[in-house]
């Protein structure tokens, strides 16, 4: 899932498109414990998380570390699986009025969002994402915080 290996994981060569590698050249990205990294500010009153300033991590599609930008909508679900890589799928539960029975009806939809690895997601937890530019054939959001976690007494 969302989980932090080896920077050179891919076949291609991993690096943020912000920062020169020449390590003569005087850069003005932030300065890390580990090296220059690049970051941002995602907007809306979300905080970057500190293993997006401070992890070695590289994702292009990361809101916080690559060049997604947050926009539309913000939207809050239950995360159902987490089996895809670096993508989870959250599940939406709404009420929906039916007039001739004078009663509502439950209905879910579900989402799938790009969850950075900066994050720890698990099934069951509580996450909000922000809507961005479409990242892959069904994703069309990415992961922007985490409101709570699954609580231990529920069941699996």
């Amino acid at each position: 899932m969302a989980t932090e290996l080896t920077v050179q994981s891919e076949r291609a060569f991993q690096k943020q498109p912000h920062i020169f590698l020449n390590t003569k050249a005087k850069a003005s990205s932030k300065k890390s414990a580990q090296g220059r990294r690049w970051y941002k500010d995602v907007g809306l009153g979300f905080r970057t998380p500190k293993a997006a300033i401070e992890g070695t991590y590289i994702d292009h599609k990361c809101p916080f570390t690559g060049t997604v930008s947050i926009r539309g909508r913000v939207l809050t679900g239950k995360v159902v699986s987490t089996k895809m890589h670096r993508t989870l799928v959250i599940r939406r539960e709404y009420l929906h009025y039916v007039p001739k029975y004078n009663r509502y009806e439950r209905r879910h939809k579900n989402l799938s969002a790009h969850v950075s690895p900066a994050f720890r997601v698990e099934e069951g937890d509580t996450v909000t994402v922000g809507q961005c530019r479409p990242l892959s054939k069904t994703v069309r959001s990415s992961k922007i915080c985490r409101s709570m976690a699954r609580s231990p007494k529920a069941p699996v």
